[in-house]
């Protein structure tokens, strides 16, 4: 019936009803049996049709009403089978085939299947003298389909194909094209309808249509193709299990490839907007927000009320096509929606494993309006280089770093503070948080804003990565924290398991096991991780970075108001409030002469001192206590010292602290100052705990930094007169604005104790040490 007849016998088929009719509601199988079966008894009487009565040829609408009469006249077949079973007993075996499936076996819809496949000679929409186009299906007025965009392109080639099932086809599919503008409305290029009654069923039909604009004006042309397809019940219900809203289409196959175990991402993108300046529009402070885009993939920040937002936002995004890494970023003003500078920034010029923090110009908005970006890029199989242990040769490279930072080296680079070098090889026992009992489980490794992030192993819970990460070391006072969490296909990421490692800590070329904790670090959880660290620093250079400022770590939890915490706070304040009022009391006591032979041997012992006093002997008696509580530490070993002397009471769990609603019910009126008193309180007891430790050796290393710098300092003010350091220190201060516009002040004594751990500190860097063997 396809291969050897004409067009006129096709036609003349169609108008032979009995034959159509009573295959039309049956499987493809049983038609065909059908039709061949009916060959041979109706040829002669076809014969004399076609030669004894010439129909006329049908009009295509004519053809169309005949093919939708027969198509919606398969809902009555059923019953029609019936009576056709009572006047004829020779198809009855034929019809029960067809109907033994019930409506699961009639036709009742049809699947249209469109392909866009390009366009051509498209009108230009962009400044650049190009356009971004893109298309939209509509199907009875509403959109049902939206293709992808074609960046800086007039003949875009689009090469997509969806689904979907139609009840009516004397609707066309009308296609709109748009040029798609990044932070603007998007501008219409133009649009064209397909009629559907034109297509042969299971046959693919080429459409070249003209695309006309908003005053019918020629704006280039659209290639698509479109089959349209019977449809069983049972092949709907398939269909529909499959379709997304009603379409199914090789974009949604991408994603649900996206969802399952399989990383089809060339490039992880982590960015962090930390803050901005001089963002203004007309002269105002604008309510603004930023906008992301990087391939098909979006972000929107927060508002923020100010010429120099604090946005602190960080978020990742993925590079699919590795021809497309262009990162664009739009600060927008809420109010007025106008935009107030654009920033482009090539992803493929940015160093993988590396965190590029820059200060970017926003194009088109004031001169001075700039933007702080933090962008780390990964690949898709993980940050960092294999660990190989039969071919990586690391001790080459180790040589030449110890060679850099040796101390002849020291003023070659003096910001350069050393290299820490992570080996990553695994983790053991995590936490199952997935159904059947596992996990998807990746590790983040942070040095303060330095991020990198690793691979994912799928469906297991002692993942093996064996990676070697690379860091530069600011500061010899941070320390690596490696976080290892769940992934979900839902881009939602549960928490396994943490773990901070002070650098000075380290144990350079130890292969070993550490046991992870809570995301607070207060509690031991289930898992440990597999590390060899090694840190290669030069201690002059860290000496005098120790007395700078700190870099800020941009991404960090707010501290909250907790009753408990406050308690504790006031409670050591307290204390120590209270020792002060001892020594006053002792004071007093001496002055009141109630013990003749102390009084007298105090005022003895006072003017003595201060008739010899000089300055040089206050580093000297500083000095003194250091030698006092080196022996100390020398006498009660080593662990003491370096442990709390006694943990922190009042430290409760989120369960604990939410029990105590009453109190903080009862200070519910005054919260931002209950949060300025526990800041106040948190710095004066952290401050407390930082000098205590610097004179008990909890840090060695500080410590003895302390006690050379007195040694200096004793040795100055014994052989230079104090007028001429007094001299020195104030041209120091005076000039040192004019030797570096951007200096901040800052106290050299406060910046060197913030580099002393606390008792705080100290719990949640402890480590113990794992017994399991090291082979895995």
């Amino acid at each position: 019936m396809k291969g050897g007849r004409n067009e006129e016998e096709n036609e003349n088929e169609e108008d032979d009803e009995p034959v159509e009719s009573s295959s039309i509601g049956c499987s493809p199988l049983t038609r065909r049996r059908r039709k061949s079966a009916a060959v041979g008894s109706s040829a002669s009487e076809k014969h004399h049709h076609n030669h004894g009565h010439q129909s006329p040829r049908k009009s295509p609408g004519f053809r169309f009403r005949r093919i939708f009469d027969t198509f919606t006249f398969t809902r009555s077949l059923k019953p029609q089978y019936s009576l056709e079973h009572d006047n004829d007993e020779e198809e009855s075996d034929e019809i029960q085939k067809c109907t033994e499936g019930g409506e699961m076996d009639v036709v009742t819809h049809l699947l249209l299947e469109v392909r866009l496949n390009n366009g051509e000679d498209l009108p230009v929409k962009d400044a650049s003298g190009s356009s971004d186009p893109y298309v939209k299906f509509r199907y009875k007025d509403a959109i049902v389909y939206k293709s992808g965009t074609i960046f800086k392109n007039l003949n875009p080639s689009w090469d997509e194909e969806f689904q979907m099932i139609v009840d009516d086809v004397t609707s066309p599919i009308r296609l709109e094209v748009f040029d798609f503008d990044r932070f603007c409305s998007d501008d219409f290029m133009g649009a064209a309808e397909v009629d559907l009654s034109q297509v042969k069923w299971c046959t693919s039909t080429d459409f070249h249509v003209n695309l006309l604009d908003e005053v019918n004006e020629p704006a280039g042309k659209a290639s698509i193709s479109v089959t349209i397809t019977p449809m069983t019940q049972l092949e709907v219900q398939q269909f529909q299990q499959k379709a997304k809203n009603g379409i199914l289409s090789n974009t949604e196959k991408k994603k649900e490839q996206r969802a399952n175990n399989t990383q089809d991402w060339a490039k992880l993108v982590n960015i962090v907007l930390v803050e901005g300046k001089g963002i203004r529009v007309e002269e105002k402070s604008p309510d603004a927000f930023c906008k992301f885009k990087l391939g098909q993939e979006k972000y929107k920040t927060k508002v923020c009320s100010n010429t120099e937002p604090k946005w602190i936002e960080q978020f990742d995004l993925h590079v699919f096509d590795t021809s497309d890494q262009i990162l664009q970023m739009a600060c927008i003003d809420r109010n007025t929606n106008a935009i107030i500078g654009r920033i482009s920034i090539d992803l493929s010029t940015v160093s993988l494993d590396e965190t590029l923090q820059h200060w970017y110009h926003l194009e088109g908005g004031p001169e001075d309006a700039q933007v702080l970006l933090l962008i780390t890029v990964s690949g898709s199989h993980g940050a960092g280089e294999a660990i190989e242990t039969d071919e990586f040769n690391y001790n080459d490279i180790r040589n030449t770093r110890i060679q850099k930072y040796d101390i002849s080296n020291t003023f070659n680079d003096i910001s350069d503070i050393g290299t820490l070098t992570v080996k990553l090889f695994g983790a053991e026992d995590l936490v199952a948080k997935d159904f059947g009992g596992k996990s998807d489980p990746f590790a983040i490794l942070e040095l303060v804003n330095t991020r990198v992030q690793t691979n994912t192993i799928y469906k297991t819970l002692s993942p093996s990565w064996n990676k070697i990460y690379t860091f530069a070391v600011k500061d010899i006072h941070t320390y690596l924290q490696v976080t290892i969490f769940d992934e979900d296909p839902n881009n939602r990421f549960e928490f396994l398991g943490r773990v901070r490692i002070p650098l000075k800590s380290i144990r350079n070329c130890e292969k070993r096991w550490y046991g992870l904790k809570d995301e607070k670090l207060k509690k031991r959880v289930k898992g440990d991780v597999l590390l060899e660290l090694d840190v290669i620093w030069n201690n002059i250079r860290a000496a005098i970075r120790t007395f700078k400022p700190m870099e800020r770590k941009y991404i960090s939890q707010d501290q909250k108001f907790k009753p408990a915490l406050f308690k504790t706070y006031f409670v050591e304040l307290k204390d120590f409030v209270s020792s002060l009022a001892s020594c006053k009391n002792d004071m007093e006591y001496l002055l009141s002469w109630h013990s003749r032979s102390k009084s007298l041997t105090a005022y003895v012992i006072f003017m003595i001192f201060v008739y010899y006093f000089q300055i040089f002997f206050i580093p000297l008696m500083i000095l003194a206590l250091f030698g006092y509580n080196f022996l100390k530490f020398k006498t009660n070993g080593e662990e003491i010292s370096r442990t709390p002397r006694h943990s922190l009471k009042g430290q409760k769990s989120e369960e604990e602290d939410e029990k105590s609603g009453g109190f903080r019910d009862t200070l519910s009126s005054i919260p931002d100052i209950l949060q300025s008193v526990q800041s106040f309180l948190h710095f004066t007891t952290q401050l407390i705990q930082k000098i205590k430790n610097t004179f008990n050796f909890t840090d060695i290393w500080l410590s003895l930094l302390a006690v050379i710098v007195l040694c200096i300092a004793f040795v100055l003010l014994y052989f230079v007169p104090l007028r001429w350091i007094i001299m020195v220190w104030g041209t120091n201060k005076f000039s040192k604005k004019l030797r570096d516009p951007k200096f901040v002040d800052n106290n050299e004594v406060l910046d060197y104790l913030s580099r002393v751990p606390s008792n705080t500190e100290l719990q949640e860097q402890s480590n113990e040490r794992v017994n399991r063997p090291i082979n895995l």
